[in-house]
């Protein structure tokens, strides 16, 4: 069986949550497991059994016994411990007192120091309430009058500026308007002045083009005025150009007529030759 991690300390125990607990995400009961997190598992599970079994074959053990004896398990403490399965339980209570109600904190008076004394005012000798309120309602009619004045004149002058402001914008687009037709403008002459010298470019290439052709042919008719009679004569000299009844007569005629005249002087040859 796998042995249970002893820890040492609580912080390294998996069991006990760090942090925010607000942000703990509960997963509930009915979700189904990932195939994926399960197979990943069971291959940890896989490798850490391996590693505990190759840990164990790696540390040294107590050799086998010889026959005839066994390994037993002894206590090697100074002092004898009695071992059994059942731990010892005890049970104690404690009881507290009872929580007394605590008392209403009282109310916190001062000390009174110093000594009291009263005077009586009559009415009329402080002040006069009809003959006092006067400045005060005039300052505060003057006030509220000026305050009515400066509202009503800055709602003019915003009125005048948003008016001035919408004037503004419109000439403003007006303005950016004749600038962009201006600028169209400006981009379509710039586009006919490109294909204009695009065009004189071509037009002057095909002049060139067609000055250097007559030339060349001016040149050649020149030089082939002299040079087509002396290839003929030279053709008419090596026997390219000839007479076909002459060449006839050359290749055909005269060849048989030797023939003939051969065969005729050597029978009149044999005729004088037997007759000899």
């Amino acid at each position: 069986e796998k042995e249970p991690v002893r820890y040492a300390n609580l912080m390294y125990d998996r069991r006990v949550v760090r942090g925010n607990t607000y942000a703990l995400q509960v997963i509930p009961m009915s979700t189904q497991p990932n195939p994926l997190e399960i197979q990943r598992q069971r291959e940890a599970r896989k490798r850490a059994l391996a590693r505990k079994r190759a840990k164990e074959q790696m540390q040294p053990r107590t050799p086998e016994p010889v026959e005839g004896r066994e390994h037993i398990q002894v206590q090697t403490e100074l002092y004898l411990e009695e071992i059994s399965d059942r731990i010892i339980e005890v049970d104690t209570e404690c009881q507290t007192d009872a929580f007394l109600d605590r008392p209403p904190t009282p109310l916190f008076i001062p000390a009174k120091t110093g000594k009291d004394v009263a005077t009586q005012i009559e009415e009329g000798e402080l002040f006069d309430f009809d003959i006092e309120v006067k400045p005060i309602l005039e300052v505060l009619i003057g006030k509220t009058v000026e305050q009515a004045l400066l509202e009503v004149m800055e709602e003019e002058e915003l009125a005048r500026l948003w008016a001035h402001q919408r004037a503004y914008a419109e000439l403003r687009n007006a303005e950016l308007a004749e600038v962009q037709r201006l600028e169209e403008q400006d981009r379509r002459y710039r586009e006919e002045k490109e294909r204009r010298k695009v065009q004189h470019m071509q037009m002057l290439q095909k002049q060139k083009e067609t000055t250097e052709k007559i030339a060349a042919r001016a040149f050649a008719q020149r030089y082939l005025t002299d040079l087509i009679p002396s290839v003929f004569n030279n053709l008419r000299e090596s026997g390219f150009f000839y007479d076909p009844i002459e060449r006839d007569i050359e290749t055909e005629f005269f060849p048989w007529l030797m023939t003939e005249v051969e065969e005729t002087l050597e029978r009149k040859v044999l005729g004088r030759t037997i007759l000899d």
